[in-house]
C-alpha cells in the first residue's frame, strides 16, 4: 500500500495575491535600486545575476523539497544541488555587498530585498503547486482495461 499525501488546502486568494504581490515588489524594488546606483554596469550585472540564480534556485528547491514529501522521486545530487545553489547565490550576494563601498544602509536594502524576493519566490511556487493539486482529481480513475484482440489465421 503505498502512501498517498492528502490534498493540501486551496491558498487563499488574499495568501496568493500578497505573494505574488511581494515577489513583484522585491525584484522592483531590487532593479530600481540596481538603476539607481552609482556602481559600474558590471556590477550591476553581478547583483543581478545573483537574485537571478537565487531565485530559481530558491524555486527549484522547494520543488524538490515537496516532491519527495509526497513521495515523488527527486534525486539526492539535485536536490544537494538546490540547497547549495541557494547557498552560493546568498553567499555571493553577502560577499559581494561586504567588499562594496556602499552605504551600509544601501547593503542594507540589497540584503532585505534579496531575502523578500527569495522567500515571495518559495511563497508563488508552494501557491501554484497547491492549486494545482487542488484542481486535480484526488485520485484518477484507472485507464480502462483493452480486451486483447484474438486474429484468425
Amino acid at each position: 500500500m503505498s502512501y498517498q499525501p492528502s490534498s493540501p488546502a486551496k491558498p487563499t486568494a488574499a495568501f496568493v495575491g500578497a505573494s505574488w504581490a511581494v515577489l513583484f515588489l522585491g525584484v522592483l524594488s531590487f532593479a530600481t535600486g540596481l538603476w539607481n546606483a552609482t556602481m559600474t554596469v558590471s556590477e550591476k550585472g553581478f547583483y543581478g545575476a545573483v537574485l537571478l540564480l537565487g531565485l530559481f534556485a530558491a524555486v527549484s528547491l522547494q520543488k524538490s523539497v515537496r516532491d519527495r514529501a509526497e513521495g515523488l522521486p527527486v534525486s539526492a545530487l539535485y536536490l544537494g544541488l538546490s540547497w547549495s545553489v541557494v547557498g552560493i547565490a546568498t553567499v555571493m550576494l553577502a560577499v559581494g555587498l561586504w567588499n562594496s563601498d556602499m552605504a551600509r544602509s544601501e547593503k542594507g536594502f540589497y540584503g532585505l530585498a534579496f531575502a523578500m524576493t527569495m522567500f515571495a519566490a518559495v511563497a508563488v511556487q508552494k501557491n501554484v503547486r497547491d492549486m494545482l493539486q487542488h484542481r486535480a482529481p484526488s485520485h484518477a480513475a484507472p485507464a480502462p482495461a483493452v480486451a486483447p484482440t484474438i486474429v484468425a489465421r
